[in-house]
């Protein structure tokens, strides 16, 4: 944002907004972005302006407006995520000759929203739309790795949180933790049949500019073809795969 300024202060605010549950004094935002007092009253004064942000005047503090809103809501009509992913997962699933899928968290469940099927591959309970729990999907386990500890216990307390769908998978928070800690070393989650008998399934996380985990893409391969050789080369290309992803969501580079 060399060449605009005010431009890249007036987002290095909204994104400071948004990071917070609650509505902040500008006296935050200043200390918090490195800025001026005065620059920020005018930066905050130009949002409100524009509906951007809502000034709570009883309160001295800003919020984010109805205009934000609005563009998080055509954020999701535009469905940047799956355009973005499609071709990559295209290109996966025709490189490896195997199922490739796209899935987001959601609250204890991923729902799948990109599925490329391989014609002669066994047929998968996932498909565009489906819940599954998350804790039994290498998509759902490569999501959780990546987020704070602390998340994780909030949405997996005790064992009443855990499903089964096959005698396979955690069942308690201190079952789980040790699959995420593999999971964080190895750089990519396994899952061994936990959702069907004989299907295993690889997968790695995509994560967007914050470096947050957006979703994760996966490649599903018959448990009798998988080698300790091939799973490596899947894992490889299922890496590489989500890395594509990561910077076109606009992740910066490592």
């Amino acid at each position: 944002m060399a060449n605009a300024p005010a431009a890249g202060h007036a987002l290095d605010v909204l994104t400071f907004l948004a990071r917070h549950a609650t509505p902040q004094p500008a006296a935050a935002v200043a200390r918090e972005l490195g800025l001026p007092r005065s620059s920020t009253y005018h930066l905050l004064a130009a949002l409100v302006e524009r509906g951007f942000v809502v000034h709570l005047p009883e309160e001295r503090r800003y919020g984010l407006g109805v205009a934000a809103f609005e563009l998080g809501s055509a954020y999701t009509r535009h469905a940047p995520l799956q355009r973005l992913a499609r071709p990559v997962l295209t290109r996966l699933a025709d490189a490896t000759g195997h199922n490739a899928h796209l899935g987001v968290l959601h609250g204890r469940d991923v729902v799948y929203v990109v599925e490329e099927r391989v014609a002669g591959r066994p047929s998968l309970v996932s498909d565009v739309g489906v819940r599954l729990p998350a804790s039994l999907t290498a998509t759902g386990l490569a999501i959780l790795a990546a987020l704070p500890a602390a998340q994780v216990r909030a949405l997996f307390p005790g064992a009443d949180a855990f499903v089964r769908r096959t005698d396979a998978g955690p069942t308690s928070p201190s079952t789980l933790r040790p699959l995420l800690t593999q999971t964080r070393t190895r750089g990519y989650a396994v899952e061994q049949g936990y959702v069907t008998p004989g299907l295993d399934s690889v997968a790695a996380p995509v994560t967007d500019h914050t470096g947050h985990p957006a979703a994760a893409v996966a490649l599903t391969v018959p448990t009798e073809e998988l080698s300790d050789e091939l799973r490596q080369s899947l894992a490889a290309a299922v890496r590489r795969a989500a890395d594509e992803i990561s910077r076109r969501l606009g992740r910066r580079s490592r």
